[in-house]
């Protein structure tokens, strides 16, 4: 009996982990915070990795991805050593330019490149890159604009935003029905929790995941962050996950 509850709590560790459930129309989508920007998305049989990070123990339990998303060059984004550490034979992967320069090595079924502001489709999944970049622009910006990708996802009609690292840009506060975002938040690499809420204020995502929240200092407070956008405007759902299990 006790071997059986270990082997339920194990399976229900590894395969249910930090699984939030979107219903729509056409299925379901399973999200999966892994660690700092890492995140995983299924649906409907197609597994998705963004900037995997981390080691491969954090990937445990979930299917080797079908699409891989990578939005910048820093170690955090293009992390070499966990794409190698997991299976990624047959992943197609999206990326901007400089990432793909940097890709010798990597095991894939395809790359394909996608810079700001360009769309491409993978298995019913529309995908629109978006500008991500430091304010105010200059030559020596840690995220210059071009370089990186966030990205626009739409699965089953739920549009998902992912904001690779950025500050609270035009083009992230222009945005309009969003189902569900992925913002940032650490300095001094991207935005403060002000910034961010302010932001996410603007477009008015139904559902937001602070994520990207460890800077110079530590981790941001996510919870004031919350208190923030929720005092403002309570009809956004501010979900609040344990994205740094280490802490």
């Amino acid at each position: 009996m006790k071997n059986l509850l270990l082997i339920v709590l194990v399976l229900f560790s590894t395969s249910l982990f930090g699984q939030d459930v979107i219903k729509t129309k056409k299925g379901k989508i399973k999200i999966h915070p892994i660690v700092h920007g890492t995140l995983a998305i299924e649906h409907e049989g197609l597994t998705i990795y963004v900037d995997p990070y981390g080691g491969a123990d954090g990937f445990e339990g979930l299917k080797d991805a079908d699409l891989i998303l990578i939005t910048d060059i820093h170690g955090d984004h293009l992390n070499k050593e966990t794409l190698k550490a997991l299976n990624t034979t047959n992943s197609h992967f999206i990326v901007p330019e400089a990432v793909a320069q940097q890709m010798e090595g990597i095991d894939h079924a395809e790359i394909e490149i996608l810079n700001n502001d360009k769309s491409t489709a993978f298995k019913g999944i529309e995908i629109t890159a978006l500008p991500m970049y430091n304010l105010p622009e200059s030559e020596d910006s840690r995220h210059p604009k071009g370089r990186g990708n966030g990205y626009l996802l739409n699965i089953a009609g739920k549009v998902i935003y992912i904001s690779g690292d950025t500050e609270d840009i035009p083009e992230m506060r222009e945005l309009e029905n969003v189902d569900i975002a992925f913002v940032c938040m650490n300095i001094p690499y991207t935005m403060t929790i002000d910034q961010a809420a302010d932001a996410v204020l603007a477009f008015k995502p139904a559902i937001v995941y602070p994520f990207h929240f460890r800077g110079q200092g530590g981790l941001a407070d996510v919870e004031k962050f919350k208190t923030m956008v929720n005092a403002e405007n309570n009809n956004i759902e501010v979900r609040i996950r344990d994205w740094y299990p280490e802490n």
